[in-house]
């Protein structure tokens, strides 16, 4: 009787996902990986959030050869959707990159390691070219952070809200978050977008602390505090795909 039961749990509990396998899209080798998901009742095909490939979620019972299945007949939407991603630019002495909204050239000074500077239109890298773009990203973290916290530090005292902490990440499907912690997450891209646009993702987030939804409340709190709303998700809208085609 225990091995039956042994047997029957065994059948009903939910496989572990498989690993990882690389697809074949219009020649191009894409990675798709797996998630189980006990709740779930279909199979549910997406971008991984890190732009690196497909995330499939399975439902508990369905097995790697039934996934790959259906993968095959969603080989059409494979190679649209993966057709509408930005393309990443390679940084290279002359490249052309969005800062604050505003196009800036890139150089590379060489000799020896400095710090990054931003004047005049101008974005200058010392040291080993190989290591720029690492350095570029670093700099533009950090600059992100600090203005995201004096945002977030401003709209909280007008919201009259608290929160935990604030982190920056490369975040591909949003541009922030709130948690119930009251920890608010950003988008380090937002650097690249102009100030008011970084001002408003500021508001947004802050804003959950008061309102944890979309709501008619939510938006009169936001729109309240911060009335370039409208456009500053207009930009978003226009040119996201932009900001994430570089570093």
């Amino acid at each position: 009787m225990i091995g039956l039961l042994r047997g029957l749990s065994a059948k009903l509990s939910p496989q572990p996902a498989p690993e990882p396998v690389s697809l074949d899209v219009a020649g191009q080798k894409i990675m798709l990986r797996f998630r189980r998901n006990p709740k779930a009742k279909r199979m549910v095909l997406r971008l991984s959030p890190k732009g690196d490939g497909l995330v499939m979620t399975l439902p508990k019972r369905v097995g790697l050869a039934e996934a790959l299945r259906f993968a095959q007949t969603s080989s059409a939407w494979i190679e649209k959707t993966l057709g509408r991603q930005p393309q990443r630019q390679v940084l290279k002495d002359g490249s052309e990159l969005l800062l604050r909204g505003s196009p800036h050239k890139v150089r590379f000074s060489g000799g020896r390691r400095g710090v990054v500077s931003i004047e005049d239109g101008l974005i200058t890298i010392p040291g080993d070219p190989a290591h720029a773009e690492r350095r570029l990203r670093d700099a533009l973290k950090k600059q992100a952070l600090t203005e995201l916290t004096s945002a977030t530090k401003r709209y909280a005292t007008q919201m009259n809200v608290s929160f935990s902490k604030i982190t920056v990440r490369d975040q591909k499907s949003r541009w922030g978050s709130c948690a119930a912690s009251g920890a608010l997450s950003y988008s380090w891209r937002l650097i690249l977008a102009p100030p008011e646009v970084l001002d408003y993702v500021a508001a947004h987030e802050v804003a959950h602390r008061r309102e944890m939804n979309h709501g008619p409340k939510f938006w009169r709190l936001v729109l309240s505090h911060c009335p370039h709303s409208k456009s500053a998700t207009q930009w978003l809208k226009k040119h996201g795909r932009e900001v994430h085609r570089n570093l």
